[in-house]
């Protein structure tokens, strides 16, 4: 399947995020013929948990620094708690996710990933799903916050947690290929 052949995405994350909500869309927007790349405000590495344990180090492929959106098609949001939570306060990192949606880009946010969204002001009356625990933080914030297993309105794609990952992937790569 070679349907996202020639795109570029971004995963941008810090240290904690959850694994496997980096790895699975990695893995299938790979399989979709995307190149990924992992976009971080740390330089080499990235340090990923499973639930409360941290487990392997991923490469980063583009430091924050020297991001800028109009080399990507989309963007990919990991949750876990602790990566959204670095991410929202980093400046560099908002005006980057800012700039995907000034772009009408695809932006694609699981689980705690749209605390990142709420910070870059980007989910005023926008249609959106998370994991439970942010479902007050996203409403204070505007969103039109439902409990669902993926969740699109126009170039934004939500999720809940891992569980809802084939839904996100398939949604996500459905979304990119309309862009």
């Amino acid at each position: 399947m070679n349907d996202l052949k020639g795109k570029k995405i971004a995963i941008l994350t810090e240290d904690g995020f959850e694994e496997i909500e980096l790895t699975s869309p990695r893995d299938a927007l790979k399989e979709a013929g995307a190149e990924v790349f992992i976009v971080s405000p740390k330089k080499d590495k990235v340090k990923a948990k499973s639930g409360d344990d941290w487990t392997n180090e991923y490469q980063v492929d583009v430091s924050l620094e020297n991001a800028n959106s109009s080399n990507f098609d989309a963007l990919i949001l990991p949750g876990g708690v602790i990566n959204p939570d670095k991410l929202r306060t980093n400046k560099d990192a908002l005006s980057f996710v800012q700039s995907f949606f000034n772009e009408d880009k695809t932006v694609a946010a699981i689980c705690h990933g749209p605390q990142v969204l709420i910070n870059a002001n980007m989910v005023n009356n926008k249609k959106m799903t998370s994991v439970e625990a942010i479902a007050l933080d996203l409403k204070n914030a505007g969103a039109q916050w439902e409990d669902k297993e993926v969740i699109i309105d126009k170039n934004l794609v939500t999720s809940r947690t891992p569980k809802d990952l084939p839904a996100f992937n398939r949604a996500t790569i459905e979304a990119i290929m309309k862009k």
